[in-house]
């Protein structure tokens, strides 16, 4: 006698599915926990640069030149903050003062121009609105190098060659071609009822400005603000060129100590490491911002 068995097709099925989704979810752990690992690894990777850095500026200059910054690791007492005590009383503090002079005016006047700008190139009606800001794109190509003598000269003959303001009215200039150009267009992405809305509550256009436009855009305007502040912070540049001995930023002061005494690591170390935290903590301290703006306006 022959026995005949019969499938259910639904039951197969659903046994299938149960496999395959144990396996996803298996394959889902498994790919996220290695993700996760890999990530791990090259931010750990990122920041050992920044951490030979640090060990270096706490070494003596006969440790450095004697053995590698790891050893440090192994032997922590040779870590010292002469290193710190000496580069603060060589006049390095003023040099630090003198950075935060010129970065902080020329992130906020960049920021602050760019966005009133930039609603208007996307939201008020003028004549020339359109070729002109063809004309602010045209600017994002203008090298810097070229500028660098006409503008001396300027700068020579309005008396502010060397200054802390002629630095910083540099940064503005050559910032906000960019500045306007990014927030123009995130400023485009915002639904248009929104501004109508304010208007028929009778907003002005200032109002709606600060009070609708600006608020949304915080994302861009922090990733913005990274992005300029990285920029001006890091410059050697422009102030080689225009600032003098009592208007230099770290980065110059840190060249001339190279210049100066060659290798000698002891007072290049710390310099670097007080150069680099500031921009570290701060993006650290925005990255939430930094992405948003990054992101922002890509998907619809």
């Amino acid at each position: 006698m022959t026995t005949l068995t019969v499938s259910r097709p639904g039951a197969d099925n659903a046994a299938g599915a149960v496999r395959r989704g144990a396996l996803s979810r298996i394959v889902d752990k498994l790919g996220g926990g290695l993700m996760q690992v890999v990530l791990i690894v090259l931010a750990l990777f990122w920041l050992v640069p920044t951490l030979g850095l640090l060990i270096v500026s706490l070494r003596g200059d006969t440790d450095n030149n004697s053995s590698g910054w790891w050893t440090a690791l192994t032997r922590p007492a040779q870590l010292t903050l002469d290193n710190y005590s000496n580069i603060l009383a060589s006049g390095f503090t003023a040099s630090f003062w003198n950075t935060v002079a010129i970065t902080v005016p020329a992130t906020v006047l960049v920021i602050g121009i760019a966005a009133m700008a930039g609603y208007a190139f996307a939201w008020m009606e003028f004549p020339g609105r359109d070729a002109l800001f063809l004309v602010v794109i045209a600017l994002l190509v203008v090298p810097i190098q070229i500028a660098l003598i006409p503008i001396a000269k300027l700068y020579g003959a309005v008396g502010i060659f060397g200054s802390i303001p002629g630095v910083v009215l540099f940064h503005v200039a050559f910032g906000l071609p960019f500045a306007i150009f990014l927030l123009r267009n995130f400023f485009v992405g915002i639904p248009k009822e929104l501004l109508e809305a304010a208007r028929m509550d009778g907003a002005s256009e200032w109002k709606i400005f600060s009070t609708v436009v600006f608020p949304l855009a915080k994302p861009a305007i922090a990733s913005l603000g990274i992005f300029q502040f990285l920029w001006v912070w890091n410059d050697l540049l422009v102030a080689l060129v225009f600032a003098d001995s009592g208007a230099q930023p770290m980065t110059k002061a840190l060249q001339s100590q190279m210049r100066q005494f060659g290798t000698n690591v002891d007072i290049l170390a710390p310099g670097a490491f007080l150069s680099l935290i500031i921009p570290l903590v701060l993006f650290f301290a925005f990255q939430r911002y930094f992405v948003q703006g990054l992101l922002a306006g890509s998907v619809k």
